[in-house]
């Protein structure tokens, strides 16, 4: 098959929605080697954590002056011409959108929704913001031949807010790099220990840092427990500083470390030396920090709502994120029990085999099969 991908964030963002385009494409390339997959991007960049296979990967660009002047217009329309000429059988939005004008062209079209978070939670987003991913959503989802959603919560959410059909749906859950996947060395382990000064011991949280995420409330759970030490992992910027603010103000600068901008595979060392992952957040498309953790062999503490028990299996600990009272508790009660800690440890890993790159590539082509037939 012929597959194009819509591959701008595969490029370009290095959170969330990049990450999914570029571990989609590495894992497609790598396992479904007899395709040819083709990536449109108005523009190229080097990115050290996307590797591509030349053996059957080809990266296009604005074809002509105008296009290359005008490329959000060469991406959201112009590119249909480019995909046809292409050949293109299968057209797959990693991002939450699709060109205008291919619904009328004979290319299959799939579109992942990630998750409607500025839906349910409408108070974190700008008005004009609001009104643009409502549109280039609904759009989508109305003009694809399939949607993906990364989760069951999401496609919920797709029935409940656009009205589309169940039937249109398909579940596919998101993976993680592989690197979080394989053991890392001891070396490797002690040296990126050594490089960010990380203590013996530590909780760990990883995500950006904004409002939805709730840093604070496991900041504020930090400040009860006076021997524990915290590593944050993420970016932000207004909720960043209130949280830095909280920090200082509270005397607890010596025992929370923010890191920011590491390695693939620095993350998953740290990942691999952390006591407990707690992702606090209040809402998620799925929590890919949850699968990174898992496969790390780490003890996990999420949401009890929402999409989180569909990443983190049945033995997770689940709670009201919001409460600082069973946060404390439920930290508290896996560092007081190594035969707990194991258990979490063993059966996680167990889970997480729902999410390898195997098995991923399995679905999606799955869907992509059922679809040019």
């Amino acid at each position: 098959m012929r597959i194009g991908f819509d591959a701008k964030r595969a490029f370009f963002n290095n959170t969330g929605l990049g990450n999914y385009s570029r571990d989609t494409i590495t894992l497609l390339s790598n396992i479904k080697k007899q395709n040819k997959y083709f990536l449109y991007t108005p523009s190229i960049k080097d990115n050290n954590n996307f590797t591509i296979n030349k053996n059957n990967i080809y990266i296009q660009t604005p074809d002509s002056l105008i296009n290359k002047i005008f490329k959000s217009y060469w991406r959201s329309k112009r590119i249909v011409n480019l995909l046809s000429k292409d050949n293109i059988e299968i057209f797959h939005g990693l991002s939450n959108e699709l060109p205008i004008g291919i619904e009328k062209t004979k290319i299959k079209t799939i579109v992942t929704i990630h998750d409607l978070i500025f839906m349910r939670y409408p108070h974190l987003f700008k008005k004009i913001d609001r009104n643009i991913y409502y549109q280039k959503f609904k759009s989508a989802c109305n003009r694809a031949n399939k949607i993906i959603a990364v989760s069951q919560q999401t496609k919920r959410d797709i029935i409940e807010f656009f009205n589309i059909s169940e039937e249109k749906i398909k579940v596919v859950y998101q993976g993680c790099n592989l690197v979080f996947q394989s053991k890392i060395s001891q070396s490797k382990r002690k040296e990126v220990k050594n490089k960010y000064q990380l203590p013996k011991n530590y909780l760990l949280y990883v995500g950006s840092i904004e409002e939805r995420k709730n840093l604070l409330t496991l900041l504020k759970t930090i400040k009860e427990m006076p021997q524990q030490k915290l590593v944050v992992i993420g970016e932000g910027s207004v909720y960043k500083k209130k949280c830095i603010n909280y920090i200082k103000q509270n005397n607890i600068s010596e025992r929370v470390i923010l890191l920011k901008g590491l390695k693939k595979d620095e993350l998953a060392s740290i990942y691999q030396e952390a006591e407990i992952l707690i992702y606090p957040s209040i809402f998620e498309g799925f929590g890919i920090p949850i699968i990174e953790a898992l496969f790390s062999e780490l003890p996990v503490i999420t949401n009890k709502k929402g999409c989180f028990s569909e990443a983190g299996g049945p033995d997770t600990i689940y709670i009201n994120p919001l409460s600082i009272q069973e946060m404390k508790k439920s930290i508290q009660k896996i560092i007081n029990s190594d035969n707990l800690k194991e258990k979490m440890k063993k059966n996680g890993l167990i889970h997480a085999q729902k999410f390898t790159n195997k098995e991923i590539s399995n679905n999606l082509m799955e869907v992509y099969k059922k679809l040019k037939c």
